[in-house]
């Protein structure tokens, strides 16, 4: 199944990112530093503005800070390769990131009493987190785990969606969006596992359960 934001999408946001690349690495910039900046930046943005309440100011500058993934990512190509540290600080980034968004979403719900939208906030996060360990676990046993319907980008594309309409007065948006990302992320949960479970029984030795 195609992934929400398509691949051909992603090519387009390379090619605006290259140039930007370029300049920061001849500017001594690290994709290291890149990835640090990237998740202070959606922190301010999910904790200084979103969990305050300010939901359309707080999913533009999470959405923007987000997509330095395509930048560090670029970076680190462009530089002869990601190192294994620079692998594992992006991945632990991601996870300090996305925990602070969900956290601050549903701090902001319960302020207001929303109890089902709190619930659906804490279903995304260990949803979310859940996608992602089970690729690195599948990649650490080595195997390869690309698939999924809905991967980081998606998930915070469709939780910020849901706040700048929330913060535009359409109430519901963001219940709706959370609820909606909690499905495709326990739905994508289960595809990474049986594409998991495909390539162990065909790496399996004959005569073995």
């Amino acid at each position: 199944m195609a992934k929400i934001f398509q691949v051909s999408a992603r090519a387009g946001m390379t090619r605006v990112v290259e140039p930007i690349a370029r300049a920061l690495l001849r500017a001594g910039v690290t994709p290291n530093a890149v990835t640090v900046a990237g998740t202070v930046g959606v922190l301010v943005g999910a904790l200084g503005f979103g969990a305050r309440g300010h939901l359309v100011a707080g999913a533009l500058i999470v959405t923007f800070f987000a997509l330095t993934d395509l930048l560090d990512g670029t970076m680190a190509r462009m530089s002869g390769g990601s190192t294994r540290f620079g692998a594992f600080l992006d991945s632990s980034m991601d996870r300090v990131a996305d925990s602070a968004v969900f956290g601050a979403v549903a701090y902001w719900l319960a302020t207001q009493g929303d109890h089902s939208g709190v619930a659906a906030a804490l279903v995304c996060l260990a949803a979310g987190s859940l996608v992602s360990y089970v690729k690195a676990r599948a990649e650490g046993l080595g195997m390869t785990c690309n698939v999924g319907i809905a991967e980081r980008t998606e998930r915070l594309l469709i939780v910020g969606v849901g706040g700048i309409l929330t913060g535009l007065h359409v109430k519901p948006a963001l219940e709706i969006a959370l609820w909606l990302l909690a499905a495709i992320s326990i739905f994508t949960v289960g595809q990474r596992m049986a594409h998991v479970y495909r390539q162990a029984q065909q790496l399996q030795p004959d005569g073995q359960a």
